[in-house]
């Protein structure tokens, strides 16, 4: 009998047991295997499928799990809705505590599916199984090099890091997100799927105890036990920063959720005055699952919400200024010791937001004070954070000065950074963007979305300040 821990099992098993297809293609089985293999997994596989009678890479496939000897701490299952109870039945009789239901054709489908996956409930409740699923892409741990994706991606590489993110859409496992191309920075991915068994609550429950998550990312279209829900985040965000993405606001929305997951999308209303008292983080758009942890998992929580911008140009610093009013930033003066050493460097180069623009016009060799610049910003007692928008020029003597800055940054300056980078070559600006983040800082790929990741800060930090 399997007595580890069965969420723990989904995200560190010693074991595992795959039931599907394993003729080669890029769904089913085979592929789970070849992501498991690529992704440097130690633990034993274990192939089952009854007609199945070669070997799939180099692993015997065993006819039914019940052949199977050994402890097993978690099972995938890639089968026809219709199979799957027997299966689980199998499973239970096999002391397996943990299953991933990859399979669909359940509550999304239609009545009879729905009837079908009470029956796979009341089997997982009667054998004490926790299942994740069904209809859904699976889950992963990136720091653990465990990576059971059904699906091809095209990459097997990750950058591990501190954000951990989960959904009821499998947009956010390896074969929907470029997380390779991007570099980011990632620790576990779970798509919960219909969450017949498994929430949001029992993940928030896990990743806040899990020492390589720092942040927690979430996109959900309902919430089955509110007061629950309530109860465990409340405490989660006491620990970490949570933030949630909820669709189904419109009823139409709403009845779209419905044929997905068959989710019952709870009242917006009621959702947005649980953030209110939680500490929830409320994203906006689907991108932002991605683009705003980052920061929370890289940089310090700012003292206040005061912010320094330094830029190229006058016009995007008051487009940042605008967009930080509007999310309760202020951008206001520099001391007056910041402004007399940046207006030595360059006459009425002492505002906020600092616009290095016209000085490089003006004077030549402006770049090379570039560093003791942002030095002067980032150690200025009126900035809590700052706001970065370097020009992407295609002269490579800027880019050294900019990482120059910026490591000079992270070895003296201890206030959150968000960078946004412009440019009129696109390959600069991918290079520099990469070379910043390999630093640690984060760059966002839209101007908002770097003011609106800082303003999150501010209102965690607050949250923080309250317990």
């Amino acid at each position: 009998m399997n007595s580890k821990d069965p969420i723990a099992n989904f995200f560190e098993p010693q074991s595992i047991a795959i039931f599907g297809s394993f003729r080669e293609g890029n769904f089913g089985g085979y592929m789970m295997i070849r992501n498991l293999l690529d992704s440097g997994y130690q633990g034993k596989i274990f192939p089952v499928n009854p007609t199945f009678k070669k070997q799939v890479l180099n692993y015997q496939v065993f006819p039914s799990v019940l052949a199977i000897t050994e402890e097993i701490d978690l099972a995938a299952i890639m089968i026809g809705a219709a199979s799957v109870p027997e299966v689980l039945r199998q499973c239970a009789g096999q002391g397996i505590k943990s299953v991933v239901l990859v399979a669909d054709g359940f509550a999304e489908r239609d009545e009879k599916g729905l009837q079908l996956q009470q029956e796979i409930v009341a089997i997982a409740k009667e054998s004490g199984m926790r299942l994740i699923g069904p209809n859904t892409a699976g889950i992963a741990n990136i720091i653990k090099g465990f990576n059971p994706c059904p699906y091809y991606a095209g990459y097997s590489d990750f950058c591990k890091g501190g954000v951990s993110i989960c959904s009821q859409t499998g947009m956010i496992n390896p074969q929907a997100y470029p997380y390779w191309d991007l570099k980011y920075k990632i620790s576990k991915i779970c798509d919960l799927g219909n969450k017949c068994d498994v929430d949001e609550c029992d993940m928030l429950e896990y990743l806040a105890n899990d020492p390589d998550t720092r942040v927690i990312s979430i996109y959900i279209e309902s919430v089955a036990n509110g007061r629950r829900f309530a109860e465990i985040v409340g405490r989660v965000t006491a620990k970490k920063p949570v933030l949630i993405l909820k669709t189904g606001r419109t009823s139409e929305g709403a009845k779209a959720s419905a044929s997905h997951t068959g989710s019952l999308a709870v009242d917006d209303d009621i959702f947005e005055a649980t953030c209110r008292q939680t500490g929830i983080l409320r994203l906006d758009k689907f991108n932002e699952l991605f683009e705003i942890p980052r920061i929370f998992a890289s940089q310090p929580l700012p003292k206040d919400n005061r912010l320094g911008i330094f830029s190229f140009t006058g016009g995007v610093g008051v487009l940042a200024t605008d967009e930080g009013s509007r999310h309760g930033i202020t951008v206001g003066p520099l001391t007056t010791k910041t402004t007399f050493e940046l207006n030595k460097i360059f006459p009425g180069l002492g505002k906020n937001p600092v616009d290095l623009g016209p000085s490089v016009a003006a004077v030549g060799d402006i770049m090379a004070s570039y560093g003791k610049i942002l030095m002067a910003i980032a150690t200025d007692e009126n900035v809590d954070m700052i706001l970065i928008i370097p020009w992407a020029s295609p002269n490579d003597a800027f880019s050294d000065i900019y990482l120059q800055a910026y490591q000079q940054l992270k070895e003296s300056c201890k206030k959150p950074v968000a960078t946004w980078v412009y440019g009129p070559l696109i390959n600069y600006n991918r290079d520099l963007i990469q070379k910043l983040e390999e630093i640690g800082f984060p760059v966002f790929n839209e101007l908002e979305t770097a003011v609106k990741a800082l303003s999150m800060m501010v209102a965690y930090a607050n949250t923080k300040k309250q317990i």
